[in-house]
């Protein structure tokens, strides 16, 4: 068997300055960036996401961005395959994959694999439904808690279908979504390299604060206009995402802008609590509170992918 292909990943929750970091590593390095980002898939959702701009994809080549439009279905599964695919090609041109991203979900089927889940059960579903409408999201969280906390840990407290899917593996099998996960073969032609940046609270929390700020300023009010115009409503589940779903609701009317931005930056806080405990369980090189500084540990990252 050749040798695994290497790969640098800088990894982080949302506004923690890992884009930035990889952009100059990847200018200093001779990389290319393959997006780890569940959002940034979608054509024409560019200024909620944070995707890389024009100018930033000219200075340095960028993967993984724009597969399909926000109406389609896509999963993990299938960012693993086009991101192994874009690292095999870039290293093989004899530059540095360069992985980055916060969605921990897909970087894990990236270097871990996925486990085999179990079909869907409409029965289970139904009762979990039944017992969220009853009784509230919390009893269904609850219960997920008390059978498999490390899931409960790293979903949204709110999120009643990654709840009631969890939920559902265990009555299903008798495990854990992780366990059967831990068991899955894990791929063995890629080499990671991943360091953290993992800023403290008060500082993510400021971050962001300002790019809240700075994403309104750019536009984002109308991008999701464009795309509510073009057909994508609520029923688009990408259309659900952090901020999308606030200002969809100042476009209906239903809340003002100031409440919607003030929305936006509590979700988003909570979201990067999320990411920051599922990092936590990632093999990590090196874990930095703020972006290394050129010349000290940012030349180490230099060579990682070599």
């Amino acid at each position: 068997m050749p040798d695994p292909t290497r790969f640098l990943a800088i990894l982080g929750p949302t506004a923690s300055g890992k884009s930035a970091l990889a952009l100059s590593v990847a200018e200093r390095a001779g990389g290319e960036i393959i997006a780890c980002d569940s959002q940034q898939v979608y054509v024409g959702m560019d200024i909620g996401t944070a995707k890389p701009t024009a100018d930033e994809r000219r200075r340095v080549p960028h993967h993984a961005l724009d597969l399909c439009r926000p109406d389609e279905s896509f999963h993990a599964a299938r960012w693993a395959a086009v991101a192994r695919a874009a690292i095999h090609e870039v290293a093989a041109r004899g530059r540095v994959p360069i992985v980055v991203g916060g969605t921990g979900l897909y970087y894990r089927a990236l270097t871990a694999g996925l486990f085999e889940a179990p079909p869907p059960d409409p029965a289970l579903r139904a009762r979990h439904r039944e017992l969220a409408e009853r009784e509230g999201v919390e009893a269904l969280r609850a219960r997920l808690l008390a059978v498999d906390p490390e899931t409960a840990a790293a979903v949204g407290p709110r999120d009643v279908v990654r709840i009631s899917r969890a939920l559902e593996v265990h009555e299903q099998t008798g495990q854990t979504i992780g366990a059967l996960r831990r068991q899955a073969a894990a791929p063995r032609d890629l080499s990671p390299v991943a360091v953290l940046l993992d800023p403290p609270l008060d500082l993510l929390r400021a971050q962001i604060a300002a790019r809240v700020r700075a994403m309104l300023a750019a536009g984002f009010l109308e991008e999701v206009r464009r795309l509510r115009a073009a057909g994508y409503g609520t029923g688009s589940r990408p259309m659900l995402a952090l901020g999308y779903q606030q200002l969809s609701a100042v476009l209906d009317g239903t809340s003002s802008l100031e409440a919607a931005a003030a929305e936006i930056a509590r979700v988003t806080l909570a979201y990067a609590r999320r990411q920051r405990t599922w990092f936590k369980k990632e093999p990590i090189a090196a874990r930095f509170a703020a972006p290394p500084r050129r010349g000290g540990a940012a030349g180490a990252l230099d060579g990682a992918g070599r």
